[in-house]
């Protein structure tokens, strides 16, 4: 008999989910009996990614960040989902997929960004982190410097909206403190609230969508996969606006807004 790999069955390993014709297995569980009802889907969210089940601790700061993210309004990204609704109401898919489109670097995805900037200048600082507020802002004012020498902002600082602060930034980080849960992230990103005002000459609020970032990573989890929990808390914020939509259509008028208001203006053919 051959071995050759070509008569092999490739296979295809997968430590997630699996299915015989009486049974589903998720992670190593059955999943009608030991995770329906029994498990929340947050949990199960950060269990998928994680490989592991969240403490309790982590779990609520885990849910808090999911709730956080999860609708504001008419953003881009709910207009979107409202607009491509209206245009497909026969495709419920392509209105929330245009929706999570999107999440980029000004919507959602500061989530991530935040993270990585973070954890880039963790990772850059000597052993040990610092122990005292004084060493934190030290280090904040010199990752700031850095930004802004490359012509960066600061991802997670600043806000259209809440100029004098953003409500979600406390909440979080104190839900993070009652769980033991405010780790280096978190402590670096106070910093640099504190720092932005001495370093850029005006204080600037720390960002609901960066201290989110924070506080996942705090978690353990990846900087790199953090816009999609981003996505996954707005999924359930763009049903919501598709479903208002339905029992109050407002698309049809921000279309005719924007179309009998537009104004032509004559292409410059010489330039």
């Amino acid at each position: 008999m051959s071995t050759s790999t070509e008569n092999q069955t490739p296979r295809f390993p997968t430590s997630l989910g699996t299915s015989t014709s009486t049974k589903i297995s998720l992670l190593g569980q059955d999943l009608a009996q030991d995770l329906m009802g029994k498990v929340s889907f947050g949990e199960l969210a950060f269990w998928l990614v994680a490989m592991r089940r969240p403490s309790s601790g982590e779990l609520r700061v885990f849910e808090s960040v999911l709730v956080a993210l999860a609708d504001h309004g008419f953003t881009p990204t709910a207009i979107a989902a409202r607009l491509t609704y209206l245009s497909a109401p026969d495709s419920m898919q392509g209105a929330m997929a245009a929706g999570l489109l999107g999440g980029g670097s000004r919507f959602l995805g500061v989530t991530e960004d935040c993270a990585q900037f973070l954890a880039e200048k963790l990772a850059e600082h000597e052993s040990p982190l610092p122990e005292t507020d004084a060493e934190w802002d030290e280090m904040a004012a010199a990752a700031i410097e850095s930004q802004r020498a490359k012509g960066k902002f600061v991802p997670g600082l600043g806000h259209p909206n809440h100029k004098d602060g953003d409500p979600r930034t406390p909440v979080l980080i104190g839900i993070a403190t009652e769980e033991g849960l405010r780790g280096p992230h978190i402590k670096l990103f106070e910093a640099v609230g504190r720092m932005s005002g001495k370093v850029l000459g005006r204080k600037l609020p720390l960002n609901g969508a960066g201290v989110c970032g924070a506080a996942l990573a705090d978690l353990g989890l990846p900087p790199d996969l953090l816009r999609g929990f981003a996505l996954l808390a707005r999924a359930a914020g763009l049903l919501g606006q598709i479903a208002e939509e339905r029992r109050n259509p407002i698309a049809n008028d921000i279309y005719m807004a924007v179309d009998r208001n537009a104004g032509y203006v004559a292409p410059n053919l010489d330039s």
